[in-house]
């Protein structure tokens, strides 16, 4: 998706300075409306391309705001947030060009919309400070940002929760070690079936262990892990990965698994589609 070429600010001569509070004012509401146009962008996403290119216009605008702020003489009155806007608007514009393509990979595992709603409360923050100070001085800006409230409780499961069990219960028994930084979730899946569909699901914390008991038939083992966990969809919205090991585990038999890769292991593992 071509991101197209963002305009200037309406008015292109810089006007003569310093500006005082109302010639500041009007400044800001010029540069508003052009802010308005990408900014908007983000809550209309509906795809992980979609997002990035989103993130990539906005970056642009944002430093062309830059730009004419620059070009700005103000009263010493405004001086100090004249330089704390334009430096803020700086980190909006840097944070939005070097996250586009990890939010755009998070994009693809917590979903399009949710994810831009992230990278709207983060360009918010990121403002933040400055918008605070202008208020402070009865100057407006930033109204046409999108505002798509705060952020959702955690709902990270507490360590060894089995989030699904369905099917025949059985003798078999699974030791699981997390020895990686991230949570997972593990999908025990009876043999020929797809991973989507588990006969148990159990979320494990990093670095923690937890047993399952009574597993019904052989099994595949599949994990996934990441950050920001959806309870309703369960499924992860941020860093996303998904593996399986590679062998089957047969039934009514105890056995014990890391997931953390480390030298000497006997147990494969292979990276599988988003399920």
């Amino acid at each position: 998706m071509a991101t197209g070429a963002v305009s200037a600010p309406s008015s292109t001569v810089t006007p003569a300075g310093p500006l005082g509070t109302a010639a500041y004012q009007a400044e800001l509401t010029r540069i508003d409306q052009v802010l308005a146009i990408t900014s908007q962008r983000l809550t209309r996403v509906r795809a992980a391309e979609g997002l990035s290119a989103a993130m990539t216009a906005l970056a642009q605008s944002l430093n062309t705001i830059g730009i004419r702020l620059a070009a700005l003489t103000v009263t010493s009155r405004l001086s100090a947030v004249h330089e704390l806007l334009q430096e803020r608007i700086g980190v909006a514009a840097s944070r939005l060009t070097s996250s586009a393509g990890q939010t755009e990979d998070d994009a693809r595992c917590g979903g399009a919309p949710y994810t831009a709603q992230k990278v709207q409360r983060q360009l918010r923050a990121d403002l933040g400070t400055a918008l605070d100070q202008l208020a402070r001085l009865n100057l407006r800006f930033g109204t046409t940002l999108p505002d798509p409230g705060p952020a959702p409780k955690d709902e990270r499961p507490a360590n060894g929760e089995i989030l699904l069990r369905r099917g025949a219960d059985g003798m078999g028994r699974l030791k699981i070690t997390n020895g990686m930084a991230k949570d997972v979730a593990i999908s025990i899946v009876a043999d020929g079936r797809p991973p989507s569909s588990p006969q148990i699901m159990i979320y494990l914390q990093a670095t923690k262990s937890t047993t399952v008991n009574q597993i019904g038939g052989a099994y595949r083992l599949y994990f996934k892990s990441g950050s920001d966990w959806d309870a309703t969809h369960h499924k992860f919205r941020a860093g996303c990965t998904f593996k399986k090991f590679d062998q089957t585990f047969t039934k009514n038999q105890g056995w014990q698994v890391n997931l953390q890769p480390r030298p000497g292991g006997n147990a494969d593992t292979t990276e599988v589609e988003a399920y």
